[in-house]
């Protein structure tokens, strides 16, 4: 159900959009799902992971060949009573794989559970990019919070200084007070230049991941009806995180490719046939007797052919224990990415209640560092506080501030890469409705039973966008600056 809610609230937001000229979230993942080269050079590799599949049973299928061949003698012997000058032949063979140990059948379906795999990897990949743009439109909307609130706050510290140096003038404070706000001003610049290049940062992952500048990016929609406890969230997870799933169907390929291993110690039974067709173009003659001997010759057979492996110098038991210790592998990796995903949602579960909790304490504390610099600039007024006081409130204010927008960056963050562990992270629940979604097994229903030799498919061109044409990223901002 978590998926469906999801949805809906990400389709919401093409409503709540607000002006053209902003970006949705909806929008962000959209385009990284078109034109992500991650993410399309994956497809890619799961079309090339389908051909595994004709080509193990190509191995059980009838093969055909021919031959033509055309011979000139320039030298023929002395002793050769029937030499012919010249001759053309031609062949043709057909043979029919009968039973092959069961290679054949084990390699198909070795090349099937690694076509599921792959596609369970696919989701995984779309998961992982669709995680990455997510923190990379959060990150835009964070730095530039922090990047308006240092703004701010240098604004407010010019202001502070030419109230200061205006008091000094009049014997009100000292050349010390001055100095301290000074200080406190070149600190600022130096936090804003740190916060623009950060801003600068985060706009140019944007890119790269999406692959066109962020514009204005909207607030991004709750994300509904997370688990509400980290055994749920397991729970689902183990049954539906892609990684764990693409890693059981490996390790049933291995297991299928031990069975094809031990076939090589079985024999082989073909049918076999074939013809040859000879002709010496007229120059086959007998020396000296006069006699005309045909030029044309035929022949045709057929038969069973039957190969039976006596001794391979240990090659198909080095291979049964290769492909063996490899099976073991598959199983030790499948506990491995299990324990992995169990430790990745508890841990993003962890991660988005502690930010939970964070936006509320960061959120109280900037209620009270503004009532706190309120006070300290009205006491300073009446003489009981310095300015050192004003500059340290204002300091702590812009501190919590800056929390606030990180913990809430941070939540969301946390909250989408564990939907992601989840596996409710994907195109399929994310309601991209923007273009057909990509299906992957329609190459694979395409190819599986191809058997024609010239099914070439077009030349392989770019689907990727490249962003060498997009403009450097700025750290400016739009909104207010002004204290």
């Amino acid at each position: 159900m978590v998926h469906r809610h999801l949805r809906a609230f990400l389709l919401a937001t093409a409503v709540l959009a607000g002006p053209a000229s902003a970006d949705t979230l909806r929008e962000a993942l959209a385009k990284a799902y078109r034109t992500n080269p991650t993410l399309t050079g994956a497809r890619a590799e799961q079309r090339a992971t389908d051909q595994g599949v004709p080509i193990a049973r190509a191995r059980g299928l009838p093969s055909v060949g021919a031959t033509a061949q055309y011979t000139e003698d320039f030298v023929r012997s002395s002793l050769n009573f029937t030499s012919p000058a010249r001759s053309t032949a031609a062949g043709v063979n057909l043979s029919v794989p009968i039973y092959a140990g069961g290679a054949v059948r084990n390699g198909i379906k070795a090349a099937d559970a690694r076509v599921s795999a792959g596609l369970a990897n696919l989701r995984d990949t779309e998961a992982t990019v669709f995680s990455n743009v997510v923190a990379a439109y959060m990150d835009v909307i964070r730095d530039q919070a922090i990047v308006s609130l240092n703004i701010q706050n240098l604004n407010v510290l010019k202001i502070n200084l030419e109230a200061t140096r205006d008091r000094f003038q009049v014997g009100d404070l000292t050349r010390t007070d001055v100095a301290q706000s000074q200080a406190r001003l070149s600190g600022a610049r130096s936090q804003l230049e740190s916060a623009q290049a950060t801003l600068i940062g985060s706009r140019e992952t944007y890119v790269r991941l999406v692959g066109e500048p962020a514009v204005n990016l909207e607030p991004p929609p709750p994300l509904p009806n997370l688990p509400v406890s980290p055994d749920t969230a397991v729970t689902v997870a183990l049954d539906n995180n892609p990684g764990l799933l693409a890693a059981q169907r490996r390790r049933d390929a291995a297991r299928f490719e031990t069975s094809v291993a031990r076939a090589s110690r079985a024999p082989k039974i073909s049918a076999v046939t074939g013809g040859n067709y000879s002709n010496y173009l007229g120059s086959l003659t007998s020396a000296g007797s006069g006699v005309n001997l045909p030029q044309v010759s035929k022949t045709a057979q057929a038969g069973i052919q039957v190969s039976i492996p006596l001794y391979q110098g240990g090659l198909p038991t080095a291979q049964v224990r290769q492909a063996q210790a490899l099976e073991s592998q598959s199983i030790e990796q499948t506990i491995e990415v299990e324990r992995s995903i169990v430790a990745q949602t508890r841990a993003a579960y962890a991660s988005w209640r502690a930010s939970n909790e964070l936006i509320i304490s960061s959120q109280s504390a900037v209620d009270a560092n503004t009532l706190s610099l309120e006070g300290v600039r009205a006491e300073n007024s009446v003489g009981n506080r310095t300015i050192l006081d004003i500059l340290n409130a204002e300091q702590e204010l812009l501190n919590s501030q800056v929390n606030l927008v990180s913990a809430r960056r941070n939540s969301y963050v946390a909250g989408f890469s564990l939907l992601a562990a989840m596996g409710q992270a994907e195109a399929r629940n994310l309601g991209l409705e923007s273009g057909a979604l990509y299906d992957p097994t329609i190459n694979y229903r395409r190819v599986r039973n191809d058997i024609w030799d010239f099914h070439d498919d077009p030349k392989p061109s770019a689907v990727a966008t490249r962003t060498v044409d997009t403009p450097a990223q700025t750290p400016s901002v739009m909104g207010p600056t002004q204290p």
